[in-house]
């Protein structure tokens, strides 16, 4: 029996034809050998028999959309260029940044016992769902982000939903980066001046490494962030580790009211809130079919990280631990682990915000001659659009300055669909038809439905929960000079 691939869930037998389906057409260009190779390993599937009324029709209407970036034969921008471990690594940097970071509090609210078990339970959903993103992006190559995702699904109006709902997450994720550079240099500096004035430096800083439009320059700088993050959390356990928290109390579990108990899981969930730029890397895969490699790369890595950082933390601290965690040391150690950080905090600030930049501008230039000229018209165009989104970042972080509030918000509105309700939605539209065919596929649309159904709780419980938090807070701290890192 063979392991099973990539397009095991969405094949129904074996594919008797020689032609490859229109929507699976090769990508023309420089690429045609490894294109041609990628189109072979497709072949197995096939449009299921009796196709429901309307997916077949819309199949054949995304037949003439290929690649995002088209023929990129002689075009000075070159876009498809990211190998696995390339990509690996911005999935990385992208994922364990900030999440990671409210972790600690999480496990103090809800007990070490249901909080180790909800890190690791979500981080395995999380795999599959990526898994299943993997797959809708196979059969339907255009697609280059949930907007696209969603035309799939509903047409125009799905595409503008979509699209929308994307863009508002990732700014909101923006924000919680400029916000977290404040806390950053107010822990650094001992609050040396305005919070506020922090937070313009983060904007200003963050915009200017959006500029290029490539994200291959962004991978290097990646593995950067990666060790940034890394040796920021070891300083920040060592720390409190030959510190620990004096009259420690530790809880296996923890009676909470269902606001705040909420409010950690959507925390955790956020830690694995990197789906949404999912499509947007592939599409930059020198070799799409890899993408598989990256994922469980970056799943083992960021599960287990979040499971020894948050358990470590949380042992050392107790219900005393502060949300960022770098800031649960003491004061020298705290400023050494922020400082270390702050590469993390700043590139995936960047890579959220040139996802968001780049659905906008393949949107306005998609198949004309400005997606890979270098001229100063796609320049400022370009430029004009990363300077606007993150200028509404920075109202966010101003409006909403609690770290796990903001956290929660995020994860309830946007997170719990992009991670995990809509992959679920994505596997039951490619596989219309066979739902019931065997005991294999009978389990995985009950799963699907689960994860479809766990998506809707999260966001319509954890709107609630952070709604509360949010409405709790004074409200003193908006748009104030105060140190928001006390």
């Amino acid at each position: 029996m063979t392991s099973p691939s990539l397009h095991d869930d969405i094949s129904n037998k074996p594919s008797s034809e020689s032609t490859v389906p229109d929507h699976q057409a090769p990508i023309r260009g420089s690429r045609d050998v490894e294109d041609q190779a990628y189109v072979r390993s497709l072949r197995d599937v096939e449009k299921p028999e009796n196709p429901p009324h309307g997916r077949d029709g819309r199949k054949t209407s995304f037949a003439g959309k290929g690649d995002p970036f088209g023929d990129e034969e002689g075009a000075e921008i070159k876009y498809r260029t990211l190998r696995w471990w390339q990509a690996a690594f911005i999935m990385i940097a992208e994922t364990i940044s900030l999440g990671i970071l409210s972790l600690p509090s999480a496990l103090a609210a809800v007990g070490i016992v249901p909080g180790v078990v909800l890190i690791l339970g979500l981080g395995g959903l999380a795999t599959y769902t990526g898994y299943v993103l993997g797959q809708f992006k196979m059969a339907y190559p255009h697609v280059h982000n949930m907007a696209d995702a969603g035309e799939v699904l509903a047409g125009p109006v799905g595409r503008e939903v979509g699209g929308a709902a994307q863009t508002i997450f990732l700014i909101f994720v923006m924000g919680s980066h400029i916000l977290t550079f404040a806390i950053a240099m107010n822990s650094i500096t001992g609050h040396a001046t305005c919070t506020i004035a922090w937070g313009v430096v983060g904007f200003v800083v963050l915009w200017l490494c959006t500029l290029p439009r490539t994200l291959k320059k962004v991978s290097y700088l990646s593995i950067a962030s990666f060790i940034s993050i890394c040796s920021a959390v070891l300083i920040t356990m060592i720390g409190v580790g030959v510190n620990p928290t004096p009259n420690l109390h530790l809880d296996a579990t923890v009676s909470t009211s269902l606001a705040p108990g909420f409010l950690s899981v959507t925390n955790i969930i956020f830690a694995y809130a990197g789906h949404v730029a999912f499509f947007s890397f592939i599409s930059e895969f020198r070799d799409p079919s890899e993408f598989p490699k990256a994922l469980y790369l970056l799943q083992t890595t960021d599960t287990l990280m979040y499971v020894v950082v948050a358990v470590v933390v949380y042992r050392y601290t107790g219900t005393h631990v502060a949300s960022p965690a770098l800031g649960s040391a003491s004061r020298v150690v705290m400023k050494v682990a922020y400082g270390i950080a702050l590469p993390t905090i700043l590139l995936a600030g960047v890579i959220y915000g040139h996802v968001a930049s780049k659905y906008i501008y393949v949107r306005l230039f998609r198949g004309t001659p400005h997606m890979s000229r270098r001229t100063w018209f796609s320049f400022g165009i370009w430029a004009a659009i990363t300077l606007a989104l993150w200028l509404v970042a920075f109202v966010i972080a101003e409006s909403i300055p609690d770290f796990n509030d903001l956290l929660g918000l995020i994860s309830a509105l946007f997170a719990a669909w992009f991670s995990y309700g809509l992959s679920g939605v994505f596997w039951l539209y490619l596989n219309w038809g066979r739902w019931g065919r065997g005991v294999r596929m009978i389990c995985l649309t009950g799963l699907n439905f689960l994860i479809v159904g766990i998506g809707a709780a999260v966001c319509g419980i954890g709107l609630y929960a952070s709604g509360k938090a949010i409405h709790d807070e004074s409200g003193s701290r908006s748009w104030s000079c105060a140190d928001n890192a006390s």
